[in-house]
């Protein structure tokens, strides 16, 4: 048989203060915000007439975190057609819509998460992804080297000779110059995309 955790009793007090009555400690909307996340169930109930307030209290930790700068997650239109039902007939049917919604939505999360981890390459790592900055990063310091001030260009080279002593030959040029056109080419790419 499985043990179904009692949910957790919070009771919210006139002075608007939250007391979690597992832990004995005063909590914040905040901490709420975390045990949900964390999965714990709670219950708040008002202190003095002891109504079940948890609906209310789950709103106000909603508009909290809407209110976080980039934290938004309700989009407009969305808000608007749901004071739209408020009232209407269909009234009774949404909770239970967005309910399913929501499971479905929480369902599929973890699919979606395997599959982006699949399309770069790996759980740890973004792969192919991690290569090709890396081949571009060795590109641009090259690249920029070329730039470099005489006195700079004196640090050793990759032959182990000072790179500031000896010319760069036609053949050495024209590399360069193509892999800058490459970079270029790549970087137009880049700005066509945004």
């Amino acid at each position: 048989m499985a043990d179904e955790k009692e949910p957790v009793t919070i009771k919210k007090y006139a002075n608007r203060r939250l007391y979690n009555t597992g832990t004995s400690t005063y909590v914040t909307l905040e901490d709420l915000a975390v045990m949900v996340k964390n999965g714990e169930d709670f219950v708040v109930y008002d202190a003095k007439t002891s109504e079940d307030i948890t609906r209310s209290v789950l709103a106000q930790i909603i508009f909290e975190q809407e209110n976080k700068e980039g934290q938004s997650l309700l989009p407009i239109a969305f808000l608007r057609q749901l004071i739209r039902f408020y009232g209407d007939s269909m009234q009774m049917m949404v909770p239970r819509f967005l309910e399913q919604s929501m499971q479905s939505l929480t369902s599929q999360q973890g699919k979606f998460r395997e599959q982006i981890s699949q399309a770069f390459g790996g759980v740890g790592g973004f792969g192919p992804m991690e290569d090709h900055v890396r081949r571009n990063m060795e590109m641009f310091e090259k690249t920029f080297a070329m730039f470099a001030p005489p006195f700079v260009r004196g640090a050793k080279s990759d032959e182990g000779k000072p790179s500031g002593d000896k010319p760069q030959s036609a053949g050495e040029m024209d590399d360069l110059k193509r892999q800058l056109d490459e970079m270029q080419k790549r970087l137009d790419k880049l700005g066509g995309k945004e």
